[in-house]
């Protein structure tokens, strides 16, 4: 599934626990009638995704929507969702527009006058 929206958040990297469980929080504006805020996490090696990306840009994210249960000292299931993003790319109408010249036509090339000449080829 994907999201896209224009950066309003990018937080540092956070380390949790003796392992080392790393993530880092994003959150975009999406631009529907009635645009949403979306905070998405990235976890452990994705959160370095997020080093080439600046708030204001426009992107397009990959999503999974994960959820949870946590059972509270009281015996009550609680329950919990979350936005997790693995791939973010730039949006296409973002993306710098890159001039390229036409490709020359038959009247473009220069005029070559053939000579007489005894090579075989």
């Amino acid at each position: 599934m994907d999201v896209s929206g224009k950066i309003k958040i990018i937080n540092e990297t956070q380390t949790f626990g003796e392992r080392g469980f790393r993530k880092r929080e994003l959150v975009i504006t999406t631009s529907e009638e009635y645009p949403q805020m979306l905070m998405i996490e990235f976890v452990q090696d994705k959160c370095d995704l997020l080093d080439n990306f600046a708030v204001g840009q426009d992107v397009t994210i990959s999503i999974n929507l994960r959820g949870r249960e946590w059972i509270n000292p009281e015996g009550v299931a609680k329950y919990f969702n979350s936005i997790q993003g693995w791939r973010i790319q730039a949006s296409a109408s973002a993306a710098p527009a890159q001039e390229s010249a036409p490709a020359p036509t038959a009247a473009d090339l220069p005029v070559v006058e053939e000579e007489s000449d005894d090579l075989p080829f």
